[in-house]
């Protein structure tokens, strides 16, 4: 870890200006950056800690929807009570997320601003290859271990999986990012690698995220975050579906339906087709599982990973059948 110039913010405003200089990084939690410069990938010249902020924090829930603040702590916004009544899936991906130690630690904000886990991103010492870190240097996940990569998403620069839990819970419901003077949905604010994997946020210098809005919806209300993973605890997904429903009067035809994925596309991936094909539908299960195989289109698998585009449709269609049965 290289020396670097460390900053107190006293506002918003002034964290913002600081963030536009070359080479500052936020420092809110801590989860995420320190971890990047330990292994050499950040190599920040100015942290600006941002932790004391005040407002910034604060959690507001009422019939339009959540408003949470981005230096909320994950442990905190998971067990706020409207959170959990409201938009029991965000509860449910914030809970199954790290450790408990990181939940009390890390804050909202840096979450979704996490880098992959792709183990050549993080090693640069032994593989210098990696397009994330130095453009134009190729891909050392391709032709080498990937049972953890993506399958959707990717491109010939750059096969590394999103790794959160709560983003995939905000894209499936429509969830906007305040950084400041504008407005991006979640969805959005996650890029595509392409040709430009280095760029994994629409954020500009001197935009920070302040908070995060998620609109009111029925199907967010019965919703449900499963998570499949090689073990029950700390550990990132192999695969993960975010699911809300609303049904029709008579409690089996689907009258809306939020669907996406985690854990097997290089951003958190709204799954729309399968939306499209079961809204109308009665919730049967063979109709249920032959839509959810439509989670998977494009998949590409580099060898390893293929299992994964077997195994998100099943998740896909447990969690919107598992919303059947409270129905």
């Amino acid at each position: 870890m290289r020396d670097f110039s460390y900053l107190h913010a006293g506002s918003v405003d002034a964290a913002r200006q600081a963030a536009a200089l070359p080479g500052a990084m936020l420092l809110a939690g801590g989860t995420t950056l320190v971890d990047l410069a330990k292994c050499g990938v950040a190599e920040p010249e100015t942290v600006v800690d941002i932790t004391h902020l005040r407002g910034l924090d604060t959690i507001a829930v009422d019939d339009r929807g959540a408003t949470i603040g981005a230096l909320a702590r994950m442990s905190q916004v998971a067990d706020h009570a409207d959170i959990k009544s409201r938009f029991p899936a965000v509860s449910e991906a914030l809970w199954q997320a790290a450790s408990a130690q990181l939940r009390n630690m890390a804050t909202i904000g840096g979450n979704l601003m996490q880098r992959t886990r792709c183990p050549y991103f993080r090693d640069p010492a032994n593989f210098p290859a990696c397009n994330k870190r130095s453009p134009g240097s190729g891909c050392s996940a391709i032709g080498g271990v990937t049972r953890g990569h993506a399958v959707l998403g990717t491109s010939e620069a750059c096969i590394a999986t999103y790794p959160g839990d709560l983003a995939v819970a905000l894209v499936a419901f429509d969830a906007i990012l305040h950084l400041g003077d504008r407005q991006v949905a979640v969805d959005d604010f996650f890029l595509p690698p392409g040709s430009t994997p280095e760029r994994e946020h629409a954020i500009e210098p001197g935009e920070m995220i302040t908070a995060i809005g998620i609109p009111a919806s029925a199907a967010a209300r019965r919703s449900t975050y499963l998570k499949v993973r090689d073990r029950q605890s700390y550990e990132f997904a192999a695969a993960s579906a975010a699911v809300g429903i609303e049904f029709e009067a008579d409690g089996r035809t689907i009258r809306d339906l939020r669907v996406a994925l985690g854990g097997v596309a290089t951003k958190p991936w709204r799954a729309r087709a399968v939306e499209e094909a079961l809204k109308g539908k009665v919730l049967e299960p063979e109709v249920v599982r032959q839509a959810s195989l439509l989670a998977v289109e494009g998949a590409v698998d580099h060898g390893a990973n293929h299992y994964k585009i077997e195994l998100a449709p099943r998740v896909v269609a447990r969690a919107i059948l598992k919303m059947g049965e409270t129905a």
